[in-house]
């Protein structure tokens, strides 16, 4: 059963594709709503301050996001949530200041680390140590600014 989009030829292809890039490369926000000082993102609600952010949600100063909710100051995370000044991580949650994160949830200053739950600097504390230890140590770096 032949429907609309096997009509589609390479040339409408090319083109249809070279006003969605242009749109994208000029800053143009795409179905976002009540995003503000946004540019070239794509299906986000609520964020601020943040660029090329893709079906992302109350997510501020982040770059390169993609399916991520409640971050800020991040840069390229996917299907991350609630983390801060973290980079380059994956499906986590709950990161601070962390680096290349697979599957991790409350973690503090870790780099590569996967499957790993409420650590500080690739070592593991228990539940309740780990959030006196990081009430600390935001306080002392002067992290609760970046929230």
């Amino acid at each position: 059963m032949a429907t609309e989009h096997d009509e589609i030829s390479a040339s409408d292809f090319e083109a249809r594709f070279r006003r969605l890039t242009t749109a994208l490369d000029a800053g143009h926000n795409q179905d976002c709503i009540e995003c503000h000082r946004c540019s070239a993102c794509a299906r986000s609600t609520f964020c601020s301050d943040s660029e090329r952010l893709v079906g992302c949600h109350y997510c501020v100063a982040s770059t390169n996001c993609t399916d991520c909710s409640h971050s800020s100051h991040c840069a390229r995370l996917v299907g991350c949530h609630h983390c801060r000044l973290s980079e380059d991580c994956t499906a986590s949650s709950y990161l601070v200041r962390c680096t290349a994160l697979a599957n991790c949830s409350y973690c503090f200053g870790c780099v590569g680390l996967s499957g790993k739950d409420f650590h500080i600097l690739n070592e593991p504390y228990e539940r309740s140590e780990y959030f006196k230890v990081t009430a600390r140590l935001t306080r002392e770096l002067r992290l609760e600014r970046h929230t």
